[in-house]
């Protein structure tokens, strides 16, 4: 289960507190960790949710149906700079182009003091069935070539605020939660 230095930490605490009314999940291609992970945490928590596909975000946020985007993180560097599930990137740039903040959730621990900004993430490539495959069926001819990164990297200036265990800061505020983490 998630815990509250994490978004769906976020999301169970605005619940519990009144602040939330519904959870938009992109399913998350190609592992679809959002259809599998966060839709389940939400229905076990009793919160509703709507499933979209990742590429409906922009359409909802123009229909004014999400107000605020929370995501995790797999690392972020000492000025910001976020790497997350790809496609984060792109959600936090649709939110910026429709003005809604763009959060990351995080436990203190997923702060890399050591890397300055995000072009030191290293980025892992996936297999490349993930996304050429659905379960056992191929879905594009042979000869394509793929290409299939686990994670992209958010610039610090798109996001609003990095949440965790000890509290929201923006992103160039971080250096605070240095010695935090030492403890």
């Amino acid at each position: 289960t998630a815990g509250y230095g994490t978004a769906l930490g976020v999301i169970r605490s605005a619940w519990r507190e009144g602040r939330l009314a519904k959870v938009y999940a992109d399913e998350t291609r190609p592992r679809l960790q959002g259809a599998k992970l966060t839709t389940w945490e939400c229905v076990q928590e009793n919160i509703p949710v709507t499933l979209i596909s990742d590429n409906m975000a922009a359409h909802c946020m123009k229909q004014g149906l999400i107000h605020a985007v929370v995501v995790g993180a797999d690392r972020i560097a000492a000025n910001g700079d976020t790497a997350n599930k790809i496609g984060t990137y792109s959600l936090a740039i649709v939110a910026k182009a429709h003005n809604i903040p763009f959060f990351v959730a995080a436990p203190l621990s997923t702060i890399d003091f050591k890397i300055s900004d995000g072009s030191q993430i290293p980025i892992e490539e996936r297999d490349a069935k993930e996304i050429y495959q659905l379960g056992e069926t191929r879905i594009c001819p042979e000869g394509v070539e793929f290409y299939n990164p686990a994670f992209d990297v958010t610039p610090a200036e798109l996001i609003a605020g990095i949440m965790t265990e000890y509290g929201t800061v923006a992103p160039g505020e971080l250096e605070q939660f240095r010695i935090k983490q030492l403890v």
